[in-house]
């Protein structure tokens, strides 16, 4: 039996169609026809019932197609780590994570991750939500918590952790800081400050403008510890995302919910890893995360 025969016969299911299973495996039809009917002849069971130009799995191809995906994940998770074994000599794990994020649970999650493996080497950076895609797409990390700015890609492994709610910090000097709630509209003529590095810029405006629907000056600031110092002396707001209860401590700054239209504005944060970097150091963090959440 030929792993490649696993393969037609899983294209062929998946596709439902010998032409598109040809088109992804990049041989011919016929190619396709001869191989799954060498493996039925191999295996002495029928695979497939054919009717004309289309066919259903039989129980037996029901099974053995269900096995067969269990066997090639196995495969290349063996593939991964092996590679990681011979290019590393030691296990990784590279989180990246989103700048805007402001919580406990991650950092909670690594540290319960490391004391259960702790000869596994993590790193963690954190990165606009592109850079975070990039650096995905790049291998750069395995993993990132970041918030759902796209539709899910079926690529990706899609883990939904928490709903955040979007809240304004602003200076407890500012009358606006006795309000209940803001509306998004009572902060136009208030500078939206931004944490981001130059390069990401231009993305966070645009999405805080044209879909979370803030208007007027943005200001930006590399770093949450400059955000806030921006905040204290009245140069603008700063929006971060409260997932659960979390308490202010600091006396110098508010912090309000943001509604738009007398509703609440959310964000979904998700744990987000490429299906082909799949392995079990990285699925095991992923529920730590989950269970942090």
């Amino acid at each position: 039996m030929l792993f490649r025969q696993i393969e037609y016969l899983q294209a062929v299911v998946e596709t439902g169609s010998f032409y598109q299973a040809a088109e992804r495996c990049h041989v011919s039809q016929s190619a396709i026809s001869q191989q799954i009917k060498k493996l039925e002849e191999e295996l002495d069971v029928k695979l497939l019932d054919r009717h004309n130009r289309t066919f259903t799995l039989t129980p037996a191809g029901e099974h053995f197609y269900r096995k067969s995906l269990i066997i090639m994940s196995d495969i290349e998770q063996m593939k991964r780590e092996t590679k990681r074994i011979a290019d590393h000599d030691h296990a990784s794990l590279r989180i990246g994570y989103y700048k805007g994020y402001n919580g406990n649970e991650l950092t909670e999650a690594v540290a319960e991750f490391s004391q259960k493996y702790p000869t596994v080497e993590v790193s963690v950076i954190s990165r606009s939500h592109d850079e975070l895609y990039e650096a995905m797409e790049k291998n750069d990390i395995d993993l990132a918590l970041n918030d759902q700015r796209r539709a899910f890609s079926d690529a990706y492994n899609n883990e939904v952790l928490a709903e955040s709610r979007i809240y304004a910090e602003i200076s407890s000097r500012n009358p606006l800081s006795r309000l209940d709630q803001l509306e998004i509209s009572e902060l136009k003529n208030t500078a939206c400050i931004l944490v981001i590095n130059s390069a990401g810029r231009q993305e966070e405006e645009r999405y805080y403008g044209e879909v979370v629907g803030i208007k007027g000056d943005f200001l930006f600031a590399d770093s949450l510890q400059e955000a806030r110092m921006k905040v204290i002396t009245g140069q603008g707001y700063l929006p971060v995302d409260v997932i659960g209860s979390q308490p202010q401590s600091d006396s110098t700054i508010a912090r309000i919910p943001l509604v738009r239209n007398g509703d609440p504005v959310r964000k979904n944060y998700c744990a987000f890893w490429r299906k082909d970097n799949s392995g079990y150091y990285i699925e095991d963090f992923a529920k730590i995360l989950q269970s942090r959440f």
